[in-house]
């Protein structure tokens, strides 16, 4: 009987042991898979999370118990279990992953389907770990992407895609350009908020499926912000980090009501004292939503609006080594700032960033048929603020002559002496010096404008009547700007085809001009900037705040210009999608975008230029071909004729347009290959981008004593490169990321140009010695790895990011590459940084809360992120760091850094 029992109880327990249910949850409407699935036998402990292709494998489940499954944004389902089920979830908004996407109008890739390389980075991804990291930091695990911090202030990062910098890198914020309409460059300052509102981004390197008007060279960031939340709740973040900073959040979502009505808001304050000295911050950043989606109604709508109002000190003087290594803390203290100092006790710097852009979206979805939606987005910013600076002749005065002018401050103030009587012993700046210098040498104004007998007053350049032209005050260099625009796509969906057809306007007006911000001890200033007028003193100042009044409409000083750029595009693609292997897409558009420039300064014989139009546009197409439910293939190539720059448009400052411009031509060519199992997905792909038509302009020596100007056109560079993404799961504990980028990008040829005189006669022949200079500025080779462990609720990760191939930042029309035998481009040490990272979730009085610990570069290394100058060492007795020459100016990494944040969801 014993043995009876026994053997019952072994048989029911191997029967247990080897139990399992297998499955795969789907999105209902794409019929995606859905990556991290929660899959739970109802009323136990027992669960486990869908792979990357959806499936999953339940451990001790047996056919007909009750499985609940859920996902973020889906709404829960509750099944019958049967071995090989299929769990469609459906979608309470609409999603990619765990990314809330805002609106129709977004460009979205899918992987196997849209033939793009894409990364994603979740919602989560971004709370837990960007900190108080610079925003574009999140990015730098992504195949081509390299991002520095620049100076170090506070959102003074960059970033840079595939070699190609900002202005050749589409940024949108659902759907709406925010590259600057001028220069193409994102001031990622004005964007702090998007750590708070982000849902997530997706980068789509080379092409990407963006249908803008201009599309881009490097690739297209993608950044997806919260919209109006369907369910209600709110948020309450406390966080901390190194040197003194600080940050509150809280958000609260109304949910939608039975009328289809939903809201939500967020309001944060940040503040720090900078990793770099002298470089203090802080700032507001704001949002708010409002939804309206009834049931049963085909319309759904969306407000919101978003902005970052902050000021913050910068280090903008360059830094060469050999300062870093004689000025500040001992060794190199990467910490220096030539620029700080300190005024009546407290931390001034002449150079403070300070902006406040809200950006207001109206989005509308129309369903207007099964087979037919329009999606539109309007969208307007009012963009106010500057950044400060040094003006006047200060250099006049070796007392106050504090910034050095192509030279580092070794040489300027402990071999030159300049500046000594201003500067501390420790190099930094005694700016109450500064103001007594000012006064003490300036005499009271005896000139014929009225209400200033008597005062003091500084200038630039004017000298006469007592007006003192060497000294120094704080002047603004302002660049707010108007901007409107609009994007309309009609999609229409027949069968396995899909047509589709979109508008994209915008409407800019950049408003540029100099206004005083600190006399700096003097009653008021000389302006002989305005060449309508003789000159005439100035007194009133404005402040270096994002929400006071930043002097658009108040005097100004040096110039005062605007820039006006309209961007008018159409846009068509027709999609071929069998639902099953195969995905075909061609896309083309067309733009003009016209620029014109008034001057209310410097030209009062040409104050409005004429307007200039200039088109452009683009096609590119690409396939992707499922093999099977694991591997796919995909291909894409494409033309841009992409316009120039405003700066192009009008050299020099002035109102005359270019009679030598030229369409940059892109070509771009990009293979690539998936695979996805339950725990394993690998993308790989090579691309080659041949970015042609530049044209530079060079003075040049000729012998004989000749002068001249030669204009070298179609200068081209190529960027290859081949890119390696791998996620694997090893259980549902241990999970592994990994990447792996190399580029090969380079000039390609040697480029000639003729030689012209001032009359505009040819007088020789110049050569451009380029071919196969690596291009700067950009790391060519980057890997990252990343080991994430669960135990619990306690997470741990792990990070280690490798960067080779980094070259100098240069510029090609260097008078070096003039020469036959130059060296090139410098190459830079290469490093590799290590980031810890810890998350705890518990409940706190029945509220689900988390607190996260980052420590990025764990081990504090040492390293140089870029480097400003290309100055080879002359021989190897030369002192240097590293074998970089102590005469280049550099930005070393930040060392050891750390923030920790405490979140609770109501």
């Amino acid at each position: 009987m014993r043995q009876f029992l026994l053997s019952v109880v072994l048989i029911l327990a191997s029967q247990a042991a080897f139990a399992q249910i297998t499955g795969k949850v789907i999105d209902a409407e794409s019929k995606d898979p859905l990556q991290g699935a929660t899959i739970v036998i109802k009323g136990t402990q027992t669960g486990t999370i869908s792979g990357f292709d959806g499936s999953f494998k339940l451990q001790g489940a047996k056919a007909g118990e009750t499985l609940q499954i859920s996902f973020i944004g889906f709404e829960t389902m509750e099944m019958v279990a049967a071995e090989g089920m299929v769990v469609a979830l459906v979608p309470k908004a609409n999603l990619l992953g765990e990314i809330v996407i805002t609106s129709n109008v977004i460009d979205v890739a899918k992987e196997r389907e849209t033939p793009v390389a894409i990364t994603t980075i979740a919602p989560s991804e971004i709370t837990l770990k960007v900190g108080n990291m610079e925003f574009p930091e999140i990015m730098n695990r992504t195949p081509g992407v390299y991002t520095t911090k620049e100076g170090g202030g506070y959102g003074d990062s960059r970033l840079s895609l595939r070699g190609f910098t900002q202005s050749n890198t589409s940024f949108l914020i659902n759907g709406q350009p925010v590259n600057d309409m001028e220069n193409g460059w994102v001031y990622w300052s004005n964007w702090q908020g998007m750590t708070d509102v982000a849902s997530g981004i997706q980068i789509q390197r080379g092409l990407g499926a963006s249908r803008l008007a201009v599309p881009s060279v490097g690739g297209t960031v993608s950044i997806f912000t919260k919209a109006a939340e369907v369910e209600e709740g709110g948020t309450l973040t406390q966080g901390i980090g190194n040197d003194g900073y600080v940050k509150t959040s809280v958000s609260y979502n109304t949910g939608k009501n039975d009328n289809g009505w939903a809201s939500s808001f967020l309001l944060s304050r940040w503040s720090g004292n900078g990793y770099v000295n002298g470089t203090s911050g802080e700032g507001w950043n704001y949002f708010a939503a409002v939804g309206y989606a009834p049931e049963g109604s085909n319309h759904a709508l969306n407000l919101s609006v978003l902005g970052a109002g902050q000021w913050h000190n910068q280090r903008s003087s360059w830094v060469s080594i050999r300062d870093y290594i004689n000025f500040g803390e001992s060794g190199v203290d990467r910490k220096w700032n030539t620029d700080a100092g300190e005024l009546g006790g407290e931390e001034f710097n002449m150079r403070r960033n300070f902006y406040n852009k809200p950006l207001a979206t109206f989005n509308w979805d129309w369903e207007i048929s099964n087979d037919v939606k329009l999606a539109t987005s309007l969208y307007g910013s009012a963009g106010r603020g500057g950044g400060t600076g040094p003006r006047g002749g200060n250099f006049r005065n070796s007392d106050i002559d504090l910034y050095p002018f192509n030279i580092d401050l070794t040489k300027h103030l402990l071999e030159d002496g300049k500046g000594a009587a201003s500067r501390n012993p420790d190099g930094s700046i005694d700016f109450d010096n500064v103001i007594a210098v000012n006064r003490g040498t300036t005499s009271p104004y005896t000139g014929s404008i009225s209400g200033f007998q008597g005062q003091l007053i500084g200038s630039n350049g004017f000298r006469n009547d007592g007006v003192n032209r060497a000294v120094l005050v704080r002047r603004a260099s302002m660049n707010s700007h108007n901007w409107v625009g609009g994007i309309s796509t009609l999609d229409i969906t027949k069968d396995k085809w899909r047509y589709s057809v979109g508008v994209d306007l915008r409407s800019y007006t950049g408003f540029h001009y100099r206004a005083l911000e600190n006399l700096m001890g003097l009653d008021g200033y000389y302006s002989t900037g305005n060449a309508n007028s003789a000159g005439q003193i100035q007194n009133v100042t404005i402040s270096a705040s994002p929400f006071r009044n930043t002097g658009l409409e108040r005097e100004k000083i040096d110039y005062f210009n605007t820039g006006i750029v309209g961007w008018q595009g159409v846009n068509g693609l027709i999609e071929y999608n069998n639902e099953s292997s195969v995905t075909a897409v061609l896309q083309a558009g067309y733009s003009n975008q016209s620029f014109k420039r008034e001057d209310f300064f410097d030209q009062p014989a040409n104050p409005i230029s004429e307007k200039k139009n200039i088109g452009g546009g683009y096609v590119k197409g690409g396939a992707n071909y499922n093999l099977d439910e694991r591997s796919n293939f995909f291909f894409n190539a494409g033309y841009i004729s992409r316009q120039p720059l405003f700066d192009a448009v009008f050299p020099g400052f002035a109102n005359d347009v270019n009679t030598d411009l030229q369409n940059e031509e892109i070509t771009s060519l990009e293979l690539g290959y998936g695979f996805v199992n339950n725990n394993l997905k690998v993308n790989v792909n090579a691309y080659s981008t041949n970015w042609g038509n530049r044209f530079i302009s060079q003075g040049v020596s000729l012998p004989g004593g000749i002068d001249g100007t030669a204009q070298f056109k179609d200068v081209d560079v190529r960027h290859m490169g081949l890119e390696l993404e791998v996620d694997y799961r090893y259980n549902s504990q241990l999970k592994f990321k990994g990447m792996v980028s190399a580029g090969d990008w380079k000039y390609t040829k040697d480029f000639n140009a003729t030689v012209f005189n001032d009359q505009n006669q040819s007088v020789g022949n110049a050569t451009l010695y380029v071919k196969d200079a690596k291009v700067g500025d950009a790391a060519q080779f980057t890997s990252y790895f990343e080991a994430e462990y669960k135990i619990g609720k306690l997470n741990f990760d792990l990070a280690y990011r490798f960067v080779d191939g980094l070259y100098a930042d240069y510029s090609i029309n260097n008078t070096d590459f003039l020469q036959p035998n130059n060296k090139g481009a410098l190459k830079l040490p290469s490093y590799g940084l290590v980031d810890l990272g810890s998350t705890v979730r518990f409940d706190l009085l029945g509220n689900s809360s988390s607190f996260r610990v980052n420590v990025n570069n764990l081990f504090n290394t040492l390293y140089i992120s870029e480097s400003n100058t290309n100055i080879h060492r002359a021989n190897e007795s030369a002192p240097a760091w590293k074998g970089i020459d102590y005469a280049n100016s550099v930005w070393f990494g930040f060392g050891t850094t750390w923030n920790a944040t405490l979140r609770i969801n109501f």
